[in-house]
């Protein structure tokens, strides 16, 4: 009875076409701006349906129905990019681009069954020409030797990509970058009499580039001696503010404690004889100076009075 009850079962199974589904997933790589044909691998019938899908939504792009063939408009990404074969259903995606990465499901209704199949698509950037050329701080680093030469392989805005240095055939070293980078670069060091012929070389999954190097000496000069000029240039820098300081402090000092305008001396004058007066000046800085003056006969006279016991003192300017 069991057996039976199974067998009505799987009977019925058959009649609703559920027999092909699998989760293989079919994957596929193409370079931007490229055309790629995700196949069905069958020849459509009068009475199938062929359906299109695409990403996780599973949002219907094109379709063939009694032999009948739909595009979507609502998708803007797929917009004048879509055919299909009428003969086989098999969808072509013209002038590919990275947003069109993604999953399709295939789903073919037909009075066999229905079946389904998936396929990966991969969209790469074009590549760049890798560029080699001598890493600028080579010279004035401290590790830079007068016998090696620091090369750098650069490429810009790359994603999904290995960046390799050859020695003839031989892998010297890699590098890789899985999102989308502004700048991949990859160093290399040779001596300045190398021969040898290197390769630089870029690739993602579908395709690659390379750059060639067979004369070291194109790029690869011994580093120059540093120039004097820079060292006077530096001492110069460094000695000439110091001098004009100690000179401007040394006439600051000056000024502060020798040259002190608007002090005046003090004269004495002391009266020695009845004919000559001498002049004693005293100045701030307790230094004396004596002037002997001679005044007329009449003169003295008449100040006769009063000059036997007094000194008098008077401003001089000095």
């Amino acid at each position: 009875m069991i057996h039976s009850l199974s067998f009505i079962c799987l009977c019925l199974l058959l009649s609703n076409g559920v027999f092909g589904d699998s989760d293989g997933v079919k994957s596929v790589s193409v370079t931007e701006g490229d055309s790629v044909t995700l196949n069905t691998d069958v020849k459509v019938q009068q009475e199938d349906q062929i359906l299109w899908m695409f990403g996780p939504r599973e949002t219907r792009i094109a379709e063939i129905h009694r032999q009948n063939i739909y595009m979507s408009d609502s998708n803007e990404i797929f917009r004048d990019r879509l055919q299909m074969d009428s003969q086989t259903g098999s969808l072509t995606i013209r002038n590919i681009r990275s947003e069109h990465t993604g999953l399709y499901k295939l789903t073919i209704i037909s009075n066999r069954g229905t079946s389904y199949k998936r396929f990966s698509v991969t969209v790469y950037a074009h590549l760049p020409i890798p560029v080699i050329f001598r890493d600028s701080s080579d010279c004035s680093s401290s590790r830079s030797s007068s016998q090696n030469c620091t090369l750098l392989c650069s490429v810009l805005n790359v994603g999904h990509v290995t960046l390799f240095w050859y020695k003839g055939n031989s892998l010297l070293s890699s590098t890789s970058v899985s999102d989308l980078s502004i700048s991949l670069s990859l160093p290399l060091e040779v001596k300045y009499q190398d021969k040898n012929t290197y390769s630089c070389v870029l690739n993602n999954p579908i395709r690659h580039q390379f750059q060639h190097l067979d004369n070291i000496t194109q790029l690869c000069q011994p580093c120059p001696e540093p120039k004097r000029s820079h060292h006077m240039l530096l001492i110069a820098v460094t000695v000439v503010p110091l001098v004009i300081l100690t000179l401007f402090a040394c006439v600051m000092y000056y000024q502060k404690n020798y040259k002190q305008p608007g002090k005046y001396s003090q004269a004495k004058i002391k009266y020695k004889s009845q004919k000559n007066i001498l002049i004693c000046i005293e100045t701030c800085d307790e230094e004396m100076h004596y002037a002997e003056t001679t005044f007329a006969a009449y003169q003295l006279q008449s100040m006769a009075v009063y000059v036997e016991d007094r000194t008098v003192y008077s401003p001089v300017v000095i």
